[in-house]
């Protein structure tokens, strides 16, 4: 379909420099893929609406709140949970999940993190969202797709290699370990305690955990593009402005997980660092704890 606008071309995934390249498709692979039986194309936006209002045609949904979170206690589901809802999407064993969604991919990046502590490794990320599907003048649909019950089997949730907890970033700061603070330069600061344009809610004191570099998730965005900066402008932000180390164990965090899984899947897939985990209690646990300190500034 013919672009409605003119739009930034972007380099080619595989010309990128990324340690891992397979993690990202095009919007051209996916428009190549629609009638794959083994893809399936899975939208997770922020706005929980959005998707009603037109998705890529064939792409289910995956609302972050209520199918990925358990609804009584602060956690994710359990394998039990997250095995009947993939089933429910049509997803089978040898199936290749692609995520895309809004917020150039917050949500998507967060539904991979989450699968990957189950295991679930056949994941990808469409890069550029749903903002670069609409860009390109591409299709959408308003079409709830209904597939036959998938036979994937989810193992037993393991947090231990890319989930971090408080006790766990307690520990890290002791041994000065490198933590990435991924929100806005406001909520770092200690100014605000929500990104900017949004209601300031959730926590009771603003700031940030002793010793973080701030390196907002959005700067690994080209924002003309929506789709993620070559692995030399990446390693430039994290490794070369920030001297983060590839080989060095690492904690991101934000307010609560999503932006950081986005930095998350940067830093451990495009650019190859060894040893990665997403705090997902975030801003909205350390900035409310007892006994938590705080810098601001």
């Amino acid at each position: 379909m013919t672009p409605v606008q003119s739009i930034p071309a972007v380099t080619p995934i595989e010309e990128r420099g990324y340690a891992h390249p397979e993690v990202l498709v095009s919007t051209d692979w996916v428009a190549e893929h629609l009638k794959d039986p083994k893809v399936r194309l899975v939208e997770s936006n922020e706005d929980l609406l959005l998707y009603d209002t037109g998705h890529i045609p064939g792409a289910v949904k995956v609302d972050w709140t209520n199918d990925l979170n358990d609804p009584v206690v602060r956690d994710y589901v359990d394998r039990d949970r997250l095995q009947r809802l993939l089933r429910s999407k049509g997803i089978n064993q040898d199936t290749t999940i692609v995520f895309y969604g809004d917020k150039n991919n917050w949500w998507a990046t967060y539904a991979l993190w989450v699968l990957q502590l189950f295991g679930i490794t056949n994941v990808k990320v469409m890069d550029g969202g749903r903002l670069r599907w609409i860009d390109e003048g591409r299709p959408l649909s308003t079409e709830r797709p209904a597939y036959k019950e998938g036979n994937i089997t989810v193992g037993e949730r393991d947090d231990s290699r890319i989930r971090a907890f408080r006790e766990d970033v307690l520990a890290h700061l002791k041994k000065k370990g490198q933590l990435v603070d991924v929100r806005s330069p406001e909520e770092f600061r200690g100014e605000k305690t929500h990104m900017p344009e949004y209601p300031q809610e959730g926590c009771l004191r603003g700031g940030h955990i002793p010793g973080a570099k701030s390196i907002p998730w959005a700067k690994a965005i080209d924002p003309d593009t929506h789709t993620f900066r070559p692995a030399a402008e990446l390693r430039k932000l994290y490794e070369q402005d920030n001297t983060l180390r590839r080989d060095a164990e690492t904690i991101a965090y934000c307010r609560i997980g999503e932006r950081s899984s986005h930095t998350w899947f940067a830093l451990t897939y495009l650019l190859g660092f060894d040893n990665v985990r997403n705090y997902d209690g975030s801003w909205t646990e350390w900035g409310n704890a007892v006994r938590l300190p705080v810098e601001k500034g």
